[in-house]
């Protein structure tokens, strides 16, 4: 006999539950903010996802593979590689002035709250960080063959910088920084990336 037909769509399910766990944290969220949000039962959760920790991994790699998708999107689109960089340096500013900007990065955030007591979400972690630092790298490559980083750079270094840059902006902007102050800051490290060697 064929299974019961499921009665709701894991993905918008999934989708939701990843919007909670960003918003108010693993910990913080408890499992009737996400039945509330994903629109099901107990039991349909449990059965679709598993327990609360095996959820919020899939949640994970759910943010990290849309967010990387969206960013070689950018790139593949973007005119050059520096235009890239400028422009994913700049969404600190403007994630500001959005309805849910303050969040920071679902990754940066999980570090922060697990990484050290938790070694499968440690290495969820590491995981998204090598992806993301994959497309940065190959943006500053991109960069260094249209000429605006200098050759003798290392590329991997510095997409490395830039996710260390992105993490302290989103920190900034959780704290409260206005969208001038994130720019200004902007303005310098792109500056220092430019005349790196």
């Amino acid at each position: 006999m064929s299974g019961r037909p499921l009665e709701f769509d894991p993905a918008i399910a999934l989708k939701a539950a990843m919007n909670v766990f960003w918003e108010k944290g693993y910990e913080a969220t408890s499992m009737q903010d996400l039945l509330t949000a994903m629109q099901i039962s107990k039991s349909s959760l449990y059965l679709e996802f598993g327990d609360k920790k095996s959820l919020f991994r899939q949640c994970l790699a759910r943010y990290i593979h849309d967010f990387a998708a969206a960013m070689q999107q950018q790139l593949d689109q973007a005119d050059s590689g520096w235009q890239f960089l400028s422009q994913f340096m700049s969404s600190a500013r403007d994630d500001v002035r959005a309805a849910h900007g303050r969040r920071g990065c679902l990754v940066m955030n999980t570090a922060s709250e697990l990484a050290q007591r938790d070694t499968d979400t440690a290495g969820d972690i590491l995981a998204g960080i090598a992806v993301f630092r994959g497309v940065l790298e190959s943006a500053v490559k991109r960069a260094q063959q249209e000429g605006n980083i200098p050759a003798e750079s290392d590329a991997s270094t510095i997409a490395l910088f830039i996710i260390s840059s992105m993490s302290g902006l989103k920190i900034q902007a959780k704290a409260g920084a206005d969208a001038n102050a994130i720019q200004s800051i902007v303005d310098i490290i792109l500056k220092a990336i430019r005349q790196v060697a």
